[in-house]
């Protein structure tokens, strides 16, 4: 007699899971497109403006070029804090720090751009990488859970950039932001700046390290079972230390990006999330640091198409339940991907 059972694989096919991901799209539109048909909305119309909007005109893919950047950024942040076996909450308090440090620089630090511009890149990585050095220690030494000190100080981040940015800082003629940047990075489509292939060069050298290097084996081995790390003589906090601190220089370095190459001032509400929807990028990309630049580049259009259903009538309240909709169903059929159906025969 035969007997089928469900069974988790360790690791899906690359073939199974693009299957499962894109059916789970397909199934989330296709419920949006029912309720919003109940509503008196016709959603083929809406689909195609969301089609033509983002992909037939170079001003659509500037604006998904210009969201995918830090989204890259922030769900590399969190892939790297996960190999290791640690949940990086903080990229949103991070990318502030980042942008912080790198508007320090270019609103006070004269000098022309060719020094300017290097010395808010190494800013943005060390504001990023000193908000998580206290959620560092305190996990390495006192088994803290940085999933609550690093969610905590990105309130922090937040309140501060708003302070100085409409206060001390504050332009008279912006009203709300810092004075505009003294460098900026520079564009070379557009309004798409060089903060693009940066962002995709960083992922995939990160990438390449945790899969090649030593040091990345290291790195899994502590993530995957600590007690067996530190049985072969490795030196499992130092690892901690360093992928976490790697995990913040990472998110500042988005808020570095996102400071001096899109906005070119300080302001609040700079980060448009991108460190909580970072979250979602990794986790959509199983914490692989290359997958996460496909994964960021299905939430830039999940984004932007928001932005376009917006602008055709619909309320904020329906985009977000969409939006919520296929991400959810996205990470189920992610998920359901590991599991197949055997057969046993008795």
């Amino acid at each position: 007699m035969a007997a089928f059972r469900v069974q988790r694989i360790a690791s899906a096919s690359s073939g199974v899971a693009f299957a499962a991901r894109a059916a789970a799209i397909l199934l989330a539109l296709a419920v949006a497109g029912l309720v919003l048909a109940a509503t008196g909305a016709d959603p083929l119309d809406l689909g195609f403006q969301v089609i033509s909007a983002s992909f037939s005109s170079s001003f659509g893919l500037e604006d998904l070029a210009l969201l995918v950047t830090p989204l890259i950024l922030t769900g590399l942040s969190v892939a790297v804090a996960q190999q290791i076996g640690a949940w990086n909450i903080g990229a949103e308090g991070q990318f502030y720090a980042g942008a912080f440090g790198a508007a320090v620089v270019g609103l006070f630090v004269p000098g022309p751009p060719a020094v300017i511009l290097p010395a808010m890149f190494a800013a943005g990585l060390l504001g990023g990488a000193l908000w998580i050095l206290i959620p560092t220690l305190a996990r390495a030494y006192a088994n803290v859970n940085e999933l609550i000190t690093t969610l905590l100080l990105n309130f922090v981040a937040i309140l501060l950039v708003f302070y100085v940015s409409t206060s001390v800082w504050r332009d008279r003629a912006a009203n709300s932001a810092t004075p505009r940047l003294s460098a900026e990075i520079p564009e070379f489509w557009g309004s798409v700046h060089w903060g693009l292939p940066i962002a995709v060069l960083v992922a995939v050298l990160v990438g390449l390290c945790l899969a090649f290097s030593r040091w990345g084996y290291e790195v899994r081995l502590v993530g995957s079972n600590p007690s067996a790390a530190r049985y072969a003589g490795i030196p499992v906090r130092r690892h901690l230390i360093a992928v976490m601190l790697l995990s913040g220089a990472i998110a500042g370095l988005a808020g570095m990006l996102e400071v001096a190459g899109t906005v070119h001032r300080l302001q609040g509400g700079i980060s448009n999330n991108y460190g909580y929807l970072g979250i979602m990028v990794a986790v959509l990309a199983r914490s692989s640091a290359i997958g996460v630049i496909f994964s960021a580049a299905l939430m830039a259009f999940i984004l932007n198409s928001g932005i376009i259903l917006q602008t055709q009538g619909l309320t904020t309240s329906a985009v977000l339940a969409i939006t919520g909709l296929i991400l959810f169903l996205t990470a189920i059929g992610d998920e359901l991907a590991h599991y197949r159906i055997t057969r046993d025969t008795a």
